[in-house]
């Protein structure tokens, strides 16, 4: 029987122990990258995260495919019910531009559709997490040393979301480190409609967690990201009351792919 709010403790005691390790490699003096097949970057902060999370999470004997470890073929995971969709540290140019933007982030899809949501910010302390059963909530200041022993603690002490909305100005939050051309001209289209508009760049995930809360109010993703990227934030906005869908904004975004490449999309509140 799955359990949600079990699921989402188990996911955030996780997270904040891959965050734990995320800052050790952080705060070096140096670390060394590598350059993956796909001409990303990789550290040890992105290896050690994703040791830790997996072993956190084995213990929940649900499948779970993260970006460190990608290779599990299509025919394998294609009739997974529920799995566990991890990207161990979003955001790998913030980490190593040292601007503090990078994220954890997991998330649990059930039939292709996520349905809990854990993002952890390592440096802030900053937590955006959320379930189909429960909502959304940010925690704010919190770590592995709240030896927190249930959920139901950590949602004493967390902010409902959205907790800001404006409907009076469009705020518009892109890409930091991938802003692409289409989305561009998307965001020129919007200021032509709607006259000002505010424009935010923010790295990792942290854009649809803006969204989730209010402070922002559309993010278009017209440019690659893969299915671990999003997942997390996705099931955070959606019980959030956002709308996450293609670029027609109406066809909602699908996981475990064979391709694990997603379309374009459109973040909206």
């Amino acid at each position: 029987m799955i359990d949600l709010n079990i699921l989402t403790k188990i996911a955030v005691d996780a997270s904040f122990a891959a965050g734990k390790e995320i800052l050790t490699v952080y705060k070096s003096a140096d670390f060394e990258i590598t350059i993956k097949s796909d001409n990303s970057p990789l550290t040890l902060a992105d290896k050690n995260s994703h040791t830790i999370i997996v072993e956190l999470l084995k213990e929940t004997g649900l499948p779970i495919l993260s970006e460190e470890g990608a290779g599990i073929p299509f025919e394998l995971r294609k009739n997974w019910e529920y799995f566990w969709l991890v990207d161990p540290l979003d955001g790998t140019k913030e980490f190593i531009n040292r601007n503090g933007e990078f994220t954890v982030n997991i998330a649990l899809i059930h039939n292709n559709t996520p349905v809990l949501g854990v993002i952890y910010v390592p440096v802030t302390k900053d937590l955006y997490y959320g379930n189909n059963k429960i909502g959304a909530f940010k925690a704010i200041n919190v770590d592995s040393d709240l030896k927190l022993a249930e959920l139901n603690s950590l949602l004493q002490m967390s902010f409902r979301l959205p907790f800001f909305i404006d409907d009076e100005v469009i705020t518009v939050v892109a890409s930091k480190s991938h802003l692409t051309k289409e989305t561009s001209d998307y965001i020129d289209e919007l200021k032509k409609t709607n006259g000002h508009i505010n424009l935010i760049s923010k790295g990792s995930s942290l854009k649809l967690c803006m969204v989730a809360e209010g402070t922002a109010t559309i993010y278009p993703r017209f440019g690659p990201t893969m299915e671990w990227d999003i997942a997390a934030g996705h099931a955070i906005a959606t019980v959030a009351g956002c709308n996450v869908t293609l670029k027609d904004e109406k066809t909602p975004l699908v996981y475990n792919k064979e391709e694990l490449l997603n379309p374009w999309f459109i973040v909206k509140r």
